[in-house]
């Protein structure tokens, strides 16, 4: 049995294979029309042919010219003989004695089919070929028969209307309601107001209504209301990301009504902080970073201004059917409007690379993919990757889709367009920064200069002693190496590494310039990863033929099949243009407007996912899991809907009341659900019926987010600098892994150095600079996710290392001692001083028993630290880096100098404070430790 190479495999995705299929001449008699399809028959149809199809007709049917090692599986008989080996393929009745079979187990490493590892079979298809084999290799040509009308009505499954699979078994495929209830219309079902006891009807809210219902159904009392600390402490971090202040909890605690409710949500809706906490929940889901990630991990200079773009539109409450069809398709909305062209920075979001070693038609294919995913997942909470090799084993999303969604992107370019800094825009300490970054790179240059003049002078002597006037009279294979003749070992490597400095700070000075991390439309744009600027080109260079778009079989760009035009997710109700095409569900095909439809069917009332996902997103960020659990999928095998009329409900609501985010929090949040306890009533009972509280009998308890509990701690010492916008700040991080080596492409990047004033580093952790390949250990720890892919729901693990990170981190440690120094400054005894810190830190006072036991701990904290003064720890002033030369293998090492070290800032350390500030500050890390301080309730 031939064994092709996994190079050469292919996946089936060609409508020739099928044509093949159909053309073969039946095995069964003139009769079988009429003969019902025995099990052994139906097996085969349902279990071995998509099975084939998929995975082995690429190689080995959809092209009869091109049948790799001569074995061709079209036919029963074909499929039995075998290839070019002369081995049967097949013994029929002993699986284990076949070679087919021993292939798809990849049990023998010298005959393993399908080749590539993502196409493998999994247990349950081998056990169906094995079983297929074992009971004789039955083969048909016929058709399972449609559902009839008797039948159909014993079998509540319905086939989807799509832009046709791969197969027509795939494309006749047949779903539950229950598995394709998100393609299906939104409905508005009538609010249960009567699961509601009675009272005014001014304060009730319908998703109360539909809470009750469930939870009556489950015998599920709910909490009752939660105290009116415990809701301002959970509005204001919902809304802010941010403690309240006890002067905001003493004026709602005496208030009195719920009209005054309603006003601290507004308020704090109508906060600047409230846009920062939105794109903090919006750049988890498109993957927001500052670098472009990979090998080549450079800075992206403008990048920051579409991070600004989310919180100016997220205050202003744009709608947002606006605000998706701005950052998908802003430049062809409005070319001229420099906001809209900041916007489309979302298609750029994603991780990206093209250096001199990348095959190009890789890297573009690897761009369609993301960006076909990522619109995918964040608007429609479908994983599109699944399509791209074949047809979705579960969802109705055929590979067609997949690529008729992505030649709507085909003729996207990337380009750093001219858009001049706006007045709204942060551009304060410019100056300052850019002088830096062109004095470092002048340095550098000045480096290689010496280099360069002492490879000049090697070669002049070269050439007087080999009695040459220049390099000209010298034939070109006796010429001495040019580049770096006369260097040390340590120079040559030196001289490496300064190139990459030098291209660095050169993409570094881009911060400072007013360019938009954007997109243009046009004809394949030769650009690299590692080049500082990609400008749009000149009209005659925008001429040229769009990039055309293929089915890809199994992925792959070796092996295009079908030409495929833009379209959309065609199983979404009304969508399907191929069978019956209108102008809200069809793409154009010409250079401009693509997206731009794309974006207003996306954004649209009729479609069925866009509004249940927003809605399922904004219900997690108040509840900590959504309606549906998995706001990224809301398919087959994702998680169905807990509450799917309130899902609809809301959805019709939200599109009713101009798609307005902060109508739907409010919404939200003043109902009882949202306000109630978090203590269940009756906790036995909820464990056993709902222990995950899907139900939500009572508000779910969840931990601060890693963002959260930094800003908190600066904003509770008053050491957080509220400064909004602008390139990302660099805080300081735990040193020992800011200064190890970043490497960039076969070099290292210069070291991380935090910057040299407290107020420029305590920024809100939104503006840290955000490295793909350099994370915050703290942040980190807690879970923050990566921007590699999207996130649709954050870990909250408890894991060891988070107690190294709080309590003996030294970030935890130097908020400790900033915060018990500025208790010190406003208190008069050491009892007003414990009061201030439970007042600080967990917004009340402290109980008779825990105010005798924390003066107990300060008092013999101070005698502890009057008898072990501190040591001071200086900063490092510089970095020994070592590598190892490529060209020779040697390890060689330099030294690194930490300019900002110079003129640095310490925040507050142990030697600057008193023996009783250092007391105190024990007290304030065992609070900023406690679980009253990490968790919302």
């Amino acid at each position: 049995m031939y064994v092709p190479s996994a190079r050469t495999a292919r996946t089936f995705y060609s409508s020739l294979c099928f044509a093949l299929l159909m053309s073969l001449p039946f095995v069964e008699t003139a009769t079988a029309e009429v003969a019902p399809l025995t099990v052994q028959e139906k097996f085969y149809l349902q279990k071995i042919r998509p099975l084939l199809e998929q995975k082995c007709l690429g190689c080995h049917g959809s092209t009869p010219d091109d049948i790799k090692g001569e074995y061709n599986m079209l036919t029963r008989d074909s499929l039995i003989k075998g290839g070019e080996s002369g081995e049967a393929a097949v013994t029929v009745g002993k699986p284990e004695q076949s070679p087919f079979w021993n292939a798809v187990t990849w049990k023998d490493d010298s005959i393993q089919m399908p080749p590539q590892e993502r196409n493998r079979l999994n247990a349950t298809e081998i056990a169906d070929v094995k079983q297929w084999i074992a009971q004789g290799a039955i083969w048909t040509d016929r058709e399972l028969p449609p559902l009839t009308t008797d039948n159909a009505s014993q079998n509540t499954a319905t086939t989807m209307s799509t832009s046709g699979g791969q197969s027509p078994t795939w494309t006749n495929r047949t779903y539950e309601p229950a598995e394709i209830w998100a393609y299906q219309p939104i409905q508005r079902p009538p609010v249960p107001w009567n699961a509601l006891a009675e009272k005014q009807t001014s304060r009730q809210n319908p998703i109360d209504a539909f809470i009750q219902r469930k939870l009556k159904q489950q015998q599920l009392p709910a909490s009752p209301p939660a105290k009116k600390k415990a809701l301002v402490r959970r509005a204001t971090y919902d809304l802010t990301g941010l403690p309240p202040t006890l002067k905001q909890i003493s004026k709602f605690e005496k208030s009195q009504g719920q009209f005054d409710w309603s006003q601290l949500i507004k308020e704090l809706m109508e906060r600047p902080q409230y846009g920062e906490q939105m794109a903090q929940m919006w750049i988890d889901v498109v993957r927001y970073a500052d670098t472009s990630g990979f090998a080549n991990d450079y800075e992206r200079p403008n990048a920051w201004r579409y991070r600004d773009y989310l919180v100016r539109s997220f205050n202003a409450d744009k709608p947002y059917d606006r605000f998706i069809i701005e950052q998908l398709a802003g430049d062809e909305l409005a070319p001229e409007d420099p906001e809209l062209l900041i916007a489309t920075g979302y298609l750029r979001s994603g991780p990206w690379e093209h250096t001199g070693m990348s095959v190009a038609a890789v890297t573009r294919q690897l761009f369609l993919d993301d960006i076909t995913q990522s619109v995918g997942v964040s608007f429609l909470a479908h994983s599109f990757r699944c399509a791209k090799c074949h047809d979705h084993k579960f969802d109705p999303v055929p590979t067609r889709d997949y690529y008729r969604i992505q030649a709507v992107f085909a003729p996207v370019q990337f380009a750093d367009r001219k858009v001049d800094y706006q007045p709204y825009e942060n551009i304060s300490g410019f100056a300052d920064m850019k002088a830096r970054t062109e004095r470092l790179l002048a340095e550098t240059q000045s480096q290689q200069q010496l280099f360069k003049e002492k490879t000049d002078a090697a070669i002049a002597a070269w050439l007087k002693e080999n009695g040459y006037q220049n390099l000209k009279q010298v034939a070109a294979d006796k010429r001495p190496p040019l580049r770096w003749f006369g260097l040390t070992e340590l120079e040559k490597s030196l001289l490496k590494i300064n190139n990459k400095r030098i291209a660095y700070f050169e993409r570094e000075l881009k911060r400072y310039e007013p360019y938009a991390f954007s997109v243009y439309n046009g004809p394949p744009n030769n650009y690299r990863s590692t080049k500082t600027v990609n400008l749009i080109p000149g009209a005659k260079q925008k001429q040229g033929e769009i990039q055309q778009t293929f089915i890809l079989a199994g992925g792959a760009i070796t092996a295009p099949t079908d030409k495929v035009t833009p379209g959309v997710l065609s199983a979404v109700a009304g969508s399907n243009s191929v069978k019956e095409p209108n102008a809200w569900n069809t793409i154009p095909q010409s250079t401009e407007g693509r997206r731009l439809a794309l974006a207003r069917w996306i954004a649209s009332s009729n479609n069925t996912l866009t509004a249940r996902v927003i809605v399922n997103r904004i219900w997690q960020m108040h509840f900590g899991t959504g309606l549906v659990a998995t706001p990224n999928n809301f398919g087959q095998k994702g998680d169905s809907p807990s509450h799917p009329e309130l899902l609809d409900w809301l959805a019709t609501w939200f599109m009713d009341h101009g798609w307005s985010l902060k109508q739907l929090h409010h919404l939200i949040m003043t109902s009882d659900t949202y306000q109630q306890s978090s203590h269940p009533v009756n906790a036995e009972r909820v464990r056993t019926v709902d222990p995950s509280n899907r139900l939500l009998s009572h508000f779910p308890t969840r931990r601060m987010t890693a963002e959260q509990l930094r800003d908190s701690l600066l904003s509770m010492t008053g050491e957080l600098n509220p400064e909004m916008g602008g390139p990302g700040v660099f805080p300081e991080i735990n040193w020992e892994v800011a200064l190890q080596p970043r490497h960039i492409m076969g070099s290292v990047a210069p070291a991380y150095q935090p910057m040299p004033l407290p107020e420029q580093r305590n920024r809100r952790t939104l503006y840290a600079f955000r490295y793909r390949t350099l994370s915050d250990p703290m942040l980190e720890v807690f879970n923050r996710p990566g921007s590699e892919s999207s996130c649709e729901r954050r870990d909250e693990t408890t894991v060891t290392p988070q107690a190294f990170a709080l309590f003996n981190g030294q970030f935890t440690h130097d908020r400790a001692l900033a915060l018990a120094h500025k208790i010190r400054q406003e208190s008069k005894t050491h009892e007003d001083a414990v009061q201030l810190a439970f007042q600080q830190v967990l917004l009340r006072v402290p109980e008779s028993s825990e105010l005798q036991m924390a003066l107990k701990h300060v008092q013999q904290m101070q005698t502890y630290h009057e008898q072990h003064p501190p040591q001071q720890i200086p900063l490092p002033r510089e970095v020994k880096r070592e590598m190892i030369e490529e060209l020779t293998g040697e390890s060689f090492s330099w030294t690194e100098n930490l300019d900002l070290s110079e003129n640095y800032k310490q925040d507050l350390k142990p030697w600057d404070v008193d023996a009783a500030t250092r007391a105190l500050a024990e007290l304030c890390l065992v609070l900023m430790n406690s679980n009253e301080f990490i968790y919302l309730r």
